[in-house]
């Protein structure tokens, strides 16, 4: 082998390592671009809950003084602990134990379908509908939106699950497991929010 095709070889190498850093960084920046433009969604949604409840004189529904907050708040656990959860599956992949991974993160895929369940209840058991004045429509399309969110991390989870069966599919980098479970974290983070707007602050 020549020296020039030595060194046409590593200039070869190198700029398809340049070009895969490149990649790597502008999937991550439009990530957090994407989370942020959530977050925007999800700012403008509180302001308006928080607008309406202080300036509406007749807040909740005919016949309706506030909400129950038990079975929510442990709905609210439940979330919360599966964002542990889904670290301990990044940390046991990150370690190219996949055993570990893919159990800690079906437990995030069971508890976040917990969540889920645990809202419809709760939904199947209102006084009062989306169309139950102000309160009724923001406390659905709040709480909606959220549980749409927390079923797309759900199925987030469930792809990467799959993908962690194709050997060898993570040799090489697992954004979508890393964006997965920021994604996931987002979720936790917004519904505490919500939680505190419409369960504790009643």
């Amino acid at each position: 082998m020549t020296v020039e095709r030595v060194i046409a070889q590593d200039i070869e190498a190198s700029v398809r390592e340049h070009q895969e850093h490149d990649a790597a960084g502008n999937s991550k920046f439009g990530f957090i671009v994407f989370l942020l433009s959530e977050s925007v969604i999800f700012l403008s949604f509180f302001t308006g809950y928080i607008i309406y409840k202080t300036t509406t004189p007749d807040w909740y529904p005919l016949g309706v003084t506030g909400l129950e907050t038990r079975e929510p708040l442990i709905n609210t656990m439940v979330l919360i602990s599966s964002s542990f959860v889904i670290y301990v599956a990044e940390r046991y992949l990150h370690d190219r134990k996949l055993w570990g991974f893919r159990l800690f993160l079906l437990a995030t895929m069971i508890m976040g379908s917990y969540f889920l369940w645990g809202q419809a209840v709760e939904w199947r058991g209102l006084p009062f509908t989306h169309q139950s004045g102000l309160f009724g429509g923001t406390f659905y399309l709040l709480t909606g939106f959220h549980g749409l969110h927390v079923l797309t991390g759900v199925l987030l989870q469930l792809i990467m699950l799959v993908r962690s069966l194709i050997p060898g599919n993570y040799d090489n980098g697992y954004f979508g497991v890393e964006a997965t479970s920021l994604f996931w974290h987002f979720v936790d983070v917004i519904w505490i929010v919500l939680y505190t707007l419409i369960y504790v602050w009643q």
